[in-house]
């Protein structure tokens, strides 16, 4: 009786994702990458941002072995903006921050030696968030999530771009 639940159980399952692979649909994190991504070169400033890392991350997972230079790389991922901060958005009756905009900025392009893939192309998210004097850690930790979160978003968006090349 058990084994027959879980077959039909399987059964339901595999039928209910049966017209999900005929339209495109895919795993986060499983983007198809092309054969000229194979093995990518991100060229960047600073390799320790988070925007670096969740490309890097996404990049893998996609199944690309990233090149360990520029000359070893079937393509090239620039990254030539690489930036993020926060913004004072309101302030309080008594002049104490209220609110802040935390945002982060990225500009990439793609080249395979001397042809460009992929011109330049900026990308700029942002967040607000409140902010109270009295929770000065948990807004710090709060803002640095919030950085790491829209970073993640901007590789998702690089990602794609590059699966459509």
């Amino acid at each position: 009786m058990r084994r027959a639940a879980i077959a039909a159980a399987a059964l339901a399952l595999a039928a209910g994702l049966a017209p999900l692979a005929g339209c495109g649909f895919h795993l986060r994190g499983q983007t198809p990458l092309p054969a000229v991504m194979a093995a990518p070169y991100v060229d960047a400033r600073d390799h320790y941002t988070p925007l670096y890392a969740a490309l890097d991350a996404r990049l893998r997972a996609a199944g690309a072995v990233p090149a360990p230079n520029a000359a070893a790389a079937s393509a090239v991922v620039r990254l030539s903006v690489d930036d993020s901060g926060r913004e004072l958005l309101s302030v309080t009756a008594d002049n104490k921050p209220g609110e802040y905009e935390v945002y982060y900025a990225a500009e990439f392009s793609v080249s395979n030696g001397p042809a460009e893939l992929l011109s330049p192309k900026q990308v700029k998210l942002t967040r607000e968030y409140g902010y109270d004097e009295s929770a000065v850690l948990a807004k710090e930790h709060e803002e640095e999530s919030l950085r790491v979160a829209l970073a993640e978003e901007i590789a998702d968006q690089i990602l794609r771009r590059l699966a459509a090349l």
